[in-house]
């Protein structure tokens, strides 16, 4: 399980890094790898970074547990 944590924190990170360049740069990192925003590979990579952000909202409760 602390596996895929770090995994899923890796994604939410790099998911919000590409909004951080789509802020403040207007570049979509993953659009212009796959060739836009509408292609296959964008939404698929879409999709993934967004189930990521999705689990990553468990991880509250482990966080915020008093020791």
């Amino acid at each position: 399980m602390k596996t895929l944590n770090v995994i899923i924190l890796i994604l939410v990170i790099l998911g919000g890094l590409n909004w951080l360049s789509v802020g403040l740069f207007e570049y979509d990192v993953v659009s212009e790898i796959f060739g836009g925003s509408a292609e296959v590979g964008s939404k698929i990579v879409y999709i993934i970074v967004g189930v990521a952000a999705l689990y990553a909202l468990s991880l509250f409760g482990k966080v915020t547990k008093n020791p």
